[in-house]
Parts: structure tokens; C-alpha cells; sequence
């Protein structure tokens, strides 16, 4: 059981950022800033939840996701 969470647990979706916010809404762009994206082409590997999946689908036009 302990091996099962463990896994659950180590998910991960990498997000990379490939287009410009410009002249998007303002909690579009916080988003960004939420799931810690800085500049444009950077990529985060980031844990693989509910509430990341909520913001990444917020800006998916934005994102390239992959996992």
C-alpha cells in the first residue's frame, strides 16, 4: 500500500511555455506565474494534481504539456 501512494505521489506532468501572454487577462497571466512559469520557452516539471491540472487548463493555450 505504502508502495502504491509513493507512486500516486511521484507523477509528474512537464509544461513548457510557448506562447506570449500579451494582451491576455490578468489572472490568465497570474496563472502562469502559479504553475511558476517566469519567461517564455521555460519548462517546469511539476507534481501531477487536481489543482495543477485545473491551471493548466486554464492557459492550455499557452502550454505545450506533456506526461
Amino acid at each position: 500500500m505504502a508502495k502504491a501512494k509513493a507512486a500516486a505521489a511521484s507523477k509528474t506532468v512537464k509544461v513548457t511555455w510557448i506562447r506570449s501572454a500579451n494582451k491576455r487577462t490578468v489572472d490568465q497571466q497570474q496563472t502562469l506565474v502559479g504553475l511558476g512559469l517566469r519567461k517564455l520557452n521555460q519548462t517546469r516539471e511539476l507534481e501531477d494534481t487536481p489543482s495543477v491540472r485545473g491551471m493548466i487548463a486554464k492557459v492550455q493555450h499557452l502550454l505545450q504539456v506533456e506526461g
